[in-house]
C-alpha cells in the first residue's frame, strides 16, 4: 500500500471532510515538484495542500517569521531585537511582557537550522514522496480514534499540543519527537485557515501511518468502535 492509499483509508474510516496533508523535509530544493509561487504562512500552505495544491517552499516564500525559524529554514539570529525577544507579540495580546515569552520559547519545538532547503506540502491522496509528518483538521471523535489507534498496539500516549505556532506544535514537535501530536492551533493560525470551533489538529509522523491505518481497520471489528 502507497501513501496516496493510506490517504484513501484515512478518509474511509474516519469520514474526513478535509484531506489531510503530507509534508517532508528536503536538503535540496526538489526537482518533480513545482515551487510555490508567492510568500504564504506555513498554516495557509497547510490549507492551500488541503486544498488540493502539491508544491515546495523555500525561505523566499515564507511570508511568516515564525514559520521560517520553526521550520528550520531560517535562524531566529537573523532576526531583529524585537523578533527575538517576542517583544512584538506583547502588544498583540499573545503574552502579557517579554518574560512569559521567553520561557514559553524555553520549552517551542523547532527544525534546526542551516539543514533543509526546502518543504514540500501536498495532499496525501497525491503525494509522491514519502511525508516525515501528515497533518489533519478533524473534530474530536475523529481525533479520539486516531489517539486509539496509535495507542492499540503500542501502548503510546500522544502528547498534547500547546498554545505555540502550529508550524512548531503539529510540524516541528511531531518530526522531532516521532509521537502522534493533537491539539487545537494558536489564535493566528485558527484565523487564517478559518477553521470551524469545532475542528482540532492532529498530526501523525509518516513513520506511524501504516501502523495507524491498519489499526483503525482492525479496530473496527472490535465492539467500541464497530460502525452502527
Amino acid at each position: 500500500m502507497d501513501y496516496n492509499e493510506f490517504g484513501e483509508k484515512l478518509n474511509e474510516f474516519l469520514k474526513l471532510e478535509n484531506e489531510p496533508v503530507a509534508i517532508k523535509w528536503s536538503v535540496k530544493e526538489p526537482k518533480n515538484v513545482e515551487k510555490e509561487e508567492e510568500k504564504s504562512s506555513f498554516c495557509t500552505k497547510l490549507m492551500k495542500a488541503m486544498k488540493g495544491e502539491m508544491f515546495y517552499s523555500t525561505a523566499e516564500e515564507e511570508g511568516c517569521m515564525g514559520s521560517a525559524r520553526y521550520s528550520g529554514l531560517k535562524d531566529i539570529r537573523e532576526y531583529s531585537a524585537n523578533v527575538q525577544s517576542g517583544a512584538f507579540m506583547v502588544p498583540k495580546g499573545l503574552y502579557k511582557d517579554i518574560p512569559a515569552v521567553q520561557r514559553s520559547r524555553k520549552d517551542e519545538t523547532y527544525i534546526n537550522p542551516g539543514i533543509f532547503n526546502a518543504v514540500v506540502f501536498a495532499p496525501l491522496n497525491k503525494a509522491e514522496f514519502e511525508p516525515d509528518v501528515i497533518f489533519m483538521i478533524c473534530n474530536a471523535k475523529q481525533g479520539m480514534e486516531i489517539l486509539h489507534a496509535n495507542a492499540y498496539d503500542s501502548g503510546e500516549h500522544g502528547l498534547g499540543a500547546d498554545a505555540v505556532p502550529i508550524c512548531s506544535s503539529m510540524a516541528a514537535t511531531p518530526y522531532m519527537t516521532g509521537k502522534v501530536t493533537y491539539g487545537f492551533g494558536d489564535v493566528a493560525a485558527r484565523k487564517n485557515m478559518d477553521l470551524d470551533q469545532e475542528d482540532i489538529m492532529i498530526s501523525i509522523p509518516g513513520s506511524d501511518l501504516s501502523r495507524i491505518v491498519s489499526n483503525l481497520g482492525e479496530m473496527r471489528t472490535k465492539m467500541f468502535f464497530k460502525e452502527e
